[in-house]
Order: structure tokens, then C-alpha cells, then sequence
């Protein structure tokens, strides 16, 4: 039993000399010696040259706040001088990274469970060169040997604090034609985060017991992205928290690409899994399409524009990374917007989601959504791509339906007043976007105009080539004093205006729509008035000369005017187009070709009764739609006191157009009721 006791501590004494001789040798130990060692392994682990160029030392120092035995181990501070990581052999240049000097402690006990915890790390003048080619190879991926898995490895890396000193970055992505480059540097003093974003935003942040720290470096960046000239200037923080969630990073940028102006400031919280933004963001631009190249959105062409609200984002949602722009206001044009913004990072198509609303939006604001504005400048790179032919009237910009197909949409707009001129507002415009999978659709359009309402169901199919177009569209109760407001013979009158049309077509653009399109259009006119001053109103030149042949100066009360127009493959012609007038009827016939846009039509007035008529010949108005023109057909007139047959009036449209009969404003009696049915008659 004694010869047993004794050995004991015989062994004992051993494993406290080996423990002594291990912490001396540790302690004392020059770790340059290994240097050549730990730099041969990294290279050949990584399959990049590195190296540790400067002085490698170990200290090693108790954790404060530990607890029990974690108290009593020390922990290794590592310190590295000037280090270097190398490019593969397919990159330009010999160095993807360096490092003027690296500091970093290693928790022990950690290690028994596969994890490499270090608490914080601190890295001095980093400089990287980031590379990619056009096939996708890039410089900051590895190759690591063995197969690739989608289970993760036995080790996991666990960084708490990254600290950093003054630093460069360069970019150049062959894939998506950027090449940047960046600088990094410490403020004189730092700037509290209030002040940069403001007390409101500061103080929201820390109603959630989250202080972000100050802005103490700051940066600047220039070069190009995605073809587009960039430059820009911000600030940051100085120590990024990968996980401490109390100490958000915080981040402000001032940036320019290409006609787009980009300003935010706010915070980033976990930074290691880019999990939430909270920003203050202003955007400002040439057209609302720009920002296509940089976000992906789909927008359409626009004037010029700017935004302010706030952007949230969820970067970890299931669903994918969910982005929230709230409570923005802006302009477009001049018009006013407002409303709440949601964008979704889902497969297999991101989706955008809201509403929004303007309480005064000019008609002018919204012609380049349907490519009205097509003289205009498309973007930088793309000047003049859709310019509008010299010769031409309907938009001839294409509708870029392959951006149809890179994202889903589900937004509803609200125009409280939308301005065509001084004379004639539109209100309470209600519109549903559905974009899915290269299909968009309003569902519907509706808005009112002139004490009536229009109502209309589009429905364009840009998945496939040329787009697919259908239409609706249903005008009720338009009173003629309201759109007439400057005309003061119709403010007397209860007349209104109703018709239907439809289209369906195939075509790129607005013209080509049109051009190749096949449906109807049907409408009526009751107790109306016309003269030369209100053709003057509605910028109708050719109307004035019309009508001043017909009637001369005098206005002329319009007891009724009723067309049916056919259209097949863009040829839009008469079915029925007759006018009611107190001294005549009034005929037309012919056509109004969309595809070339021309026009080719006769007007025939017979008068009533025995009244005298001093035209004798019909006139006839024909040219462009850019310049029409009008004059007298060399026939001479022989229909005096003729009846509707003998003007070769159809019977069978005007059956179709009683649907739109309805009853004027007061109870007034329809005027045009008893002319189409005279027509059916055969009086």
C-alpha cells in the first residue's frame, strides 16, 4: 500500500512538471519558428500561396468575466505582422489579400466541441482584390478539396467582433461589367449615429434596447456598375458585431449610377447573416425604369422622379429576403405619390406588393407608361432606342416584356385627381396591376371623367412573342358640360356621351397593337352642341374646317350622333357613323388604317325638310394622322331633303347601339332612341 502511495505521487508530480513544462514552453516559445510550418499548411489547405510575412507572437492571458475552471485558463491573444493571401493562377495580380497586421483571441474550451470561437478580431490596413471572369470563376471562393456536400462540415466558425483599420477594395466582375474601387479611412472624431440619422430614427431604435454605435470611418468609391458611372461617399462603423444584436452597424451612403441618386443612412443588425436593415432611404432619378439594372424591379418608363421613406429588410425570411418600403412620398413629374411598398426575394420570381396613391397626377406624368413619351431618351447607354418616327402619332416604344417575366406584381393605385388640362379633371382613378409570369393585367382600370365613369379590363400576355393584348372598355353617363367645361352653348345641355369598345391584338408596342388589331367600337351623342369654337377647344383643326363647311359660324344643337366603327387587322371602318343636327343629317363613311395611320373618309350631309343648304358636295377628309386633311369631293351633292335609306344608312348596326340608349341627367328624354329606331324602320 505505501509503494502504491508513493507512486501516485511520483505520477502526480510528473503530469504537474509536463503541465509546468507545456506552460513554459508555450509561454517562451518563438513562434516565428513556425512560421514555415503554418505557412506551407494554409497554402496547401486553401491551394493559394500564404504567408506571414512579419513577426507571429502568442501571449497568454485570463478572460475576464469567466466563470469556475474557464476562470483559471488563459487565453491565446494571437498577433501577426504583414500577411498575405495569394490569387489562383487564373486571376491577374499576386495578391487577393494582405494585412498589415492581424489580432485575435481563441477561446480553449470551445475547441472540445469542434468550435473555433474567437471573440473578436482586429484587422490593420486590410487591402483586397476581388475578381471574377465572365464564366463565373471568382477569386473569393476555394476549392477545398473533396466533394462537395450540402451537410455542414464537423467544425463551425464562431467570430464575434471585427474591428478594422484604414483599408482598400477593388472589384472587377466580368459578369455583370463592374469595376470599382473603394477606400476605407478613420474620422477625425467619431459622429453619433443621431446625428446622421436623426433623433426620430435613433430614438425607434432604441425604444428596442438597441444602441448603434458611432460612425467612425468613413469611405469613398468610384468606378461603374452594370455599364452605369458610379460614385459615392458615406460613413460606417468602426467595429462590425456579428452577433450582438444590441449593437447594430451603422451605415450612411451618398451614391450615383448613372441618372440615379441614392441617399440613405441607418443600421444593419447581425451582419454575419445580413439579417435586417432599417434605413432611411431617398431615391432620385431621369425615370423610374433605371432602377431596373440596379434592384431588379420592374418599373416602368417615367419622368423624372424622387422618393423618401423607410426601407426595412428581413434578409432571413423563409420565404426569401423581404424587403418593405414604408410610408414614402414623392413626386413623378408633378404629380404627387404616396404609399407602402413590399418586395420579395422569392422563387421562382420575386414579387412586388402594395399600394400606393397620388392625390394629383397629370396625364402628361403618365405617357411614358404606355410609351407616349417615346421621343425621349430611354437611359444612359440607350439613348434614342425607342424614338418616336418623325411621321408618326401612336407610341412606337416596345414594351419590354422580357423584365415582365423577371418579376410578379400585385399593386393597386389610387389617383384622387388626375389633370388633363385646366378644363377637364379626371377623378377617383382605381387600378388593380397583377404582373404574373410575364401576364399583366389591370384589373380593373377604372376611373371617372366627366360626371360618368370608364371602365376598362386589360389584359397583355408578354410571355410570349409578339405580347398578346386584349380590352374592354365601357364610358357611362359622360355628361358633354363637364367635358366641355369652356363651352358655354353645352352648358345648357343634359346630353351624354356612352359607348363600349373592345380589342384584341398582337403587337410590341402601342402601335403595333393598334395595328394589327380586331374588335368594335360603339358609341352615342345626345342633345349635344358643335361650332367652330369648340372644335378650338378640342384642338381639332381639321373639325374646325369641317364644321364651319357644314353649319358655318352659328353652333348647331346635336339632337343625336351615333357610331359603329369595325376593326380587322388594324382598319378601323364605318358601320354606321351618323349625326343629327337640327338643319341635317349628317353621314360618314370610310376608314382610319392604324398601321399605317391614315385616314380615308367622306362626310355626306342631307338636309331636313325644305330648308336651305348651301353645301352641294360631301367633303372628305384624308392624310396622316399626323397631318390630316380636309376638303370638297369634286361629286356634286344631290341628297336635298333626302331620307336615312338614301344615304345608304344600315339598318342592322343601329339595332346594336339601342343598348347604349339610356336616360339623360333630369329625366330628359334620349334623343337618339328615335332616330335609330327610325333607322330600323326604314323611315
Amino acid at each position: 500500500m505505501r509503494y502504491i502511495r508513493k507512486l501516485m505521487l511520483w505520477l502526480v508530480a510528473v503530469f504537474l512538471l509536463l503541465v509546468v513544462a507545456l506552460v513554459l514552453f508555450l509561454a517562451l516559445f518563438d513562434w516565428n519558428r513556425a512560421r514555415p510550418f503554418i505557412n506551407q499548411q494554409v497554402s496547401a489547405a486553401l491551394d493559394r500561396p500564404f504567408a506571414i510575412e512579419g513577426d507571429l507572437r502568442v501571449a497568454w492571458q485570463r478572460e475576464a468575466g469567466q466563470q469556475g475552471l474557464a476562470a483559471w485558463i488563459p487565453w491565446p491573444n494571437v498577433s501577426a505582422e504583414r500577411l498575405r493571401l495569394g490569387n489562383p493562377e487564373w486571376a491577374q495580380g499576386e495578391t487577393f489579400v494582405s494585412l498589415d497586421s492581424v489580432r485575435l483571441r481563441l477561446a480553449l474550451l470551445p475547441l472540445l466541441r469542434k468550435t473555433v470561437r474567437i471573440p473578436s478580431i482586429e484587422l490593420g490596413a486590410p487591402l483586397a482584390d476581388l475578381q471574377r471572369l465572365a464564366d463565373g470563376r471568382a477569386n473569393w471562393t476555394f476549392e477545398l478539396g473533396g466533394e462537395p456536400s450540402d451537410e455542414p462540415g464537423p467544425w463551425t466558425l464562431d467570430i464575434g467582433t471585427i474591428g478594422f483599420d484604414k483599408g482598400q477594395l477593388t472589384l472587377d466582375d466580368q459578369s455583370s461589367d463592374t469595376r470599382l474601387e473603394a477606400s476605407i479611412a478613420p474620422l477625425g472624431e467619431p459622429i453619433p449615429f443621431a446625428e446622421i440619422v436623426g433623433k426620430n430614427v435613433a430614438g425607434r431604435l432604441a425604444e428596442t434596447n438597441t444602441n448603434a454605435q458611432d460612425y467612425a470611418f468613413a469611405w469613398q468609391a468610384k468606378g461603374h456598375f452594370r455599364g452605369q458611372a458610379v460614385t459615392g461617399s458615406g460613413r460606417v462603423g468602426g467595429l462590425l458585431a456579428l452577433h450582438d444584436a444590441s449593437q447594430p452597424f451603422p451605415l450612411q451612403a451618398d451614391l450615383r449610377i448613372g441618372a440615379t441618386h441614392i441617399v440613405l443612412a441607418g443600421s444593419l443588425t447581425d451582419p454575419q447573416n445580413l439579417g435586417a436593415l432599417d434605413l432611411r432611404l431617398r431615391l432620385s432619378g431621369s425615370s423610374l425604369d433605371h432602377l431596373y439594372p440596379l434592384t431588379g424591379v420592374t418599373l416602368p418608363q417615367s419622368p423624372r422622379y424622387s422618393t423618401d421613406g423607410r426601407l426595412q429588410a428581413d434578409l432571413r425570411d423563409a420565404d426569401g429576403a423581404v424587403f418593405r418600403y414604408l410610408g414614402f412620398t414623392g413626386r413623378i413629374g408633378d404629380s404627387d405619390i404616396h404609399g407602402d411598398l413590399t418586395f420579395v426575394a422569392r422563387e421562382p420570381r420575386p414579387k412586388l406588393s402594395g399600394q400606393l396613391t397620388s392625390n394629383q397626377l397629370l396625364f402628361s406624368d403618365l405617357a411614358p407608361l404606355i410609351g407616349a413619351d417615346s421621343s425621349a431618351d430611354t437611359g444612359p447607354g440607350e439613348a434614342g432606342r425607342d424614338r418616336q418616327p418623325a411621321n408618326k402619332v401612336l407610341p412606337a416604344s416596345e414594351f419590354r416584356t422580357d423584365r415582365w417575366r423577371a418579376m410578379d406584381a400585385d399593386v393597386r393605385f389610387i389617383g384622387k385627381r388626375i389633370v388633363h388640362s385646366e378644363h377637364l379633371p379626371i377623378t377617383d382613378l382605381d387600378t388593380h396591376v397583377l404582373l404574373h409570369d410575364g401576364m399583366l393585367g389591370l384589373e380593373p382600370l377604372r376611373f371617372g371623367l366627366a360626371g360618368g365613369q370608364l371602365d376598362a379590363q386589360i389584359h397583355l400576355n408578354g410571355a410570349v412573342t409578339p405580347l398578346q393584348g386584349q380590352m374592354r372598355l365601357s364610358a357611362r353617363d359622360l355628361k358633354l358640360k363637364q367635358l366641355f367645361p369652356g363651352f358655354a352653348p353645352m352648358q345648357t345641355s343634359f346630353g351624354e356621351l356612352n359607348g363600349d369598345a373592345s380589342l384584341a391584338a398582337r403587337g410590341n408596342s402601342l402601335a403595333a397593337l393598334l395595328g394589327a388589331a380586331d374588335g368594335e367600337l360603339k358609341m352615342l351623342i345626345n342633345d349635344g352642341a358643335v361650332s367652330r369654337g369648340l372644335m378650338e377647344i378640342a384642338g381639332l383643326n381639321v373639325g374646325n374646317y369641317l364644321v364651319g363647311r357644314l353649319f358655318g359660324d352659328d353652333e348647331v344643337k346635336i339632337h343625336c350622333a351615333a357610331a359603329d366603327l369595325g376593326i380587322e387587322r388594324g382598319l378601323m371602318s364605318t358601320r354606321l357613323f351618323v349625326v343629327d343636327t337640327d338643319n341635317a343629317v349628317v353621314k360618314v363613311d370610310g376608314s382610319a388604317n392604324f398601321a399605317s395611320e391614315r385616314l380615308d373618309f367622306t362626310i355626306t350631309p342631307a338636309t331636313k325638310g325644305l330648308r336651305i343648304f348651301s353645301l352641294r358636295s360631301p367633303l372628305y377628309v384624308r392624310g396622316t394622322f399626323k397631318a390630316p386633311d380636309a376638303g370638297v369631293e369634286a361629286t356634286p351633292l344631290a341628297l336635298r331633303g333626302a331620307g336615312l335609306l338614301a344615304l345608304g344608312v344600315a339598318v342592322a348596326p343601329a339595332a346594336g347601339l339601342l343598348a347604349l340608349v339610356a336616360p339623360s341627367a333630369g329625366d330628359e328624354p334620349s334623343q337618339c332612341e328615335p332616330l335609330l329606331r327610325q333607322i330600323q324602320g326604314g323611315d
